[in-house]
C-alpha cells in the first residue's frame, strides 16, 4: 500500500506542524476549561496553565493565515465551545470574573494594586503607548485587581467595559495599535472608572 505524503516541501511541513500545534492547544484549553468548571483543578493552577495556553495560541496564530485560523474549528469539526470562548476573551476565567479575597490586609493590597493600575494605564496612554502588546497586560492586571477588591460590587459596570476592551485587543495582532479615537475613548473610560472606583470605596479625589 502506497504511503500518502501530506507535504512535499519543508514549508508545507511547517504548515502542518503549525496546524497540529494549534489543534493541541485548542483541545488542551477545552479540557482545562471543563476541568475547572468541575472544580477538578485549583484556581491557581488553572490560571497558570490557561495563561500559558493563551500565550502559545497567540504565538502559533501568528504563523497561520487569519482565514485558516477563523475556519479551523469548523473545518476540522472541533467541539470546543469553552475553548472558543476563552480564546475570544483572551484572559483566564479567574480574571474575567470576580474573585474577591477576604481580610483587610488582602483587600488593602488589591485596592492599592487597582489604583496603581489605573494610574499606569493613564500614564501609558499619555506617553502614546498604544500597541496591543503594551496595553493588553496592563488592562488584564487592572481588571484582576478590581475583581479581587472585596469592596467593589460584582456588578461594577466598568468590569464589563474593560472585558470588552480586552476582547477587542485580543482580536488584534500584538503589533497593532489603537487609533486616536480609540485611545481617547479608552482614556475617558479609564478616568471615569477610576473616579467611580474611588467613589465606591468612599474616598475623594
Amino acid at each position: 500500500m502506497e504511503t500518502v505524503k501530506l507535504y512535499s516541501t519543508s514549508s508545507e511541513r511547517e504548515v502542518y506542524d503549525n496546524m497540529a500545534a494549534l489543534y493541541a492547544i485548542i483541545m488542551s484549553l477545552e479540557c482545562l476549561e471543563r476541568a475547572f468548571a468541575r472544580d477538578s483543578v485549583s484556581a491557581h493552577d488553572y490560571t497558570t496553565e490557561c495563561n500559558k495556553l493563551l500565550l502559545q495560541y497567540k504565538t502559533v496564530s501568528q504563523m497561520i493565515s487569519q482565514e485558516e485560523l477563523t475556519d479551523f474549528p469548523q473545518k476540522y469539526r472541533l467541539n470546543c465551545p469553552a475553548a472558543s470562548r476563552r480564546l475570544e476573551v483572551g484572559i483566564p476565567s479567574t480574571i474575567e470574573h470576580s474573585s474577591t479575597s477576604s481580610g483587610s490586609i488582602s483587600n488593602a493590597k488589591h485596592i492599592a494594586e487597582a489604583v496603581q493600575g489605573f494610574i499606569t494605564i493613564n500614564d501609558a496612554l499619555g506617553l502614546n503607548m498604544r500597541s496591543v502588546d503594551k496595553l493588553h497586560p496592563l488592562l488584564t492586571d487592572l481588571l484582576q485587581s478590581i475583581n479581587a477588591t472585596a469592596l467593589i460590587p460584582a456588578d461594577f459596570k466598568w468590569k464589563a467595559t474593560f472585558r470588552d476592551w480586552l476582547i477587542k485587543l485580543n482580536q488584534m495582532k500584538a503589533s497593532d495599535e489603537l487609533d486616536d479615537d480609540q485611545v481617547r475613548q479608552l482614556m475617558f473610560e479609564v478616568e471615569q472608572a477610576f473616579h467611580e472606583f474611588k467613589t465606591t470605596l468612599g474616598t475623594t479625589e
